[in-house]
């Protein structure tokens, strides 16, 4: 059935359209990312959006100038597993850094020949004959140049987590993943190391060392393991410090990369897992009885990577 009216709607889209044109005419539009983020600012302060949405779309907009040199892992801080070495041994390391994929280089570090998903080892415990390069899935690599916008289409299209990030002369300059480039929309992703706080901060692994919070106590530390930190300290200036994070970052002399480690008043304390400047997580080894009065010092653990 015909409208009897049809003019009554040409006049109202041409009265939306004129009111739209005369908003823009007196609140014109930002013409910057700038602008824009602080258009969004407002926006929250008038409550027409709140903290999450702004702080969400603001990482959406800086993203778009963003390259994955930008929040890469450098090269001299990935772990990553060589394909000549023993099952054995390749468990061990997948255990102590805790990552669900790892790079398997050949030869040189910069010779990457596929990735290795932790969960596929499991499958060697049924059928040991197998060999570990069939268990490989194919590596990919981006430019450093490459915008996390068309990275994040690139691993939602292809359904892959993690890049290998190489510099102009073809050489593994880091890696990347899916959450380094979700982080910079939704910000910090808690993982398999994140809990509760009152969910403690002191956990016995099945290799009889432990896993200890960064903000942990030094108290709480001493009380668990019988030692004086404060005591066993070689700086003797006036710091004083409340947690172990704070502790071994001050005794180091830089902030803790992840897989350096530092021993002292008979523990090894090897970094697992860092956040923003800080460590979340150690790992914690007594030392034998003969290097327990030897002096603390920095070193790489093996099979966690070096440090940058």
């Amino acid at each position: 059935m015909s409208d009897p009216h049809p003019a009554r709607y040409a006049e109202r889209e041409d009265k939306r359209s004129f009111l739209q044109k005369l908003a823009e005419f007196i609140h014109p539009g930002p013409d910057s990312a700038d602008e824009l983020i602080e258009t969004l600012a407002e926006a929250e302060e008038n409550q027409i959006i709140n903290t999450e949405s702004r702080l969400m779309i603001e990482g959406v907009i800086r993203m778009a100038d963003m390259t994955a040199s930008d929040v890469m892992l450098a090269a001299p801080r990935m772990d990553l597993l060589h394909i000549e070495d023993p099952v054995d041994e390749l468990l061990h390391q997948v255990i102590d850094t805790g990552h669900s994929r790892f790079p398997v280089y050949e030869g040189e570090r910069d010779n990457i020949i596929g990735i290795l998903l932790a969960k596929d080892l499991l499958k060697l415990q049924r059928a040991p004959e197998l060999n570990i390069r069939a268990l490989l899935r194919p590596a990919v690599f981006v430019p450093e140049s490459k915008g996390l916008n068309d990275l994040l289409r690139q691993f939602r299209d292809n359904r892959n987590h993690l890049a290998i990030v190489i510099d102009e002369y073809g050489r593994t300059a880091g890696l990347i993943t899916i959450e380094d480039v979700l982080e910079q929309i939704v910000g910090e992703i808690e993982d398999e190391f994140d809990i509760d706080e009152d969910a403690g901060d002191i956990f016995g692994l099945p290799d009889r060392s432990f896993r200890v919070s960064g903000d942990t106590a030094i108290e709480r530390v001493n009380e668990a393991f019988g030692v004086d930190l404060k005591r066993a300290r070689q700086a003797e200036d006036e710091h004083d410090f409340d947690t172990l994070g704070g502790l071994i970052a001050h005794e180091i002399g830089h902030v803790p990369h992840r897989g350096e480690s530092f021993e002292l008043a008979g523990l090894r304390f090897v970094v697992l897992h860092t956040r923003g400047g800080a460590v979340r997580w150690f790992k914690v080894f007594p030392l034998p009885a003969a290097g327990s009065d030897q002096p603390g010092h920095a070193r790489n653990a093996p099979g966690l990577g070096s440090a940058a």
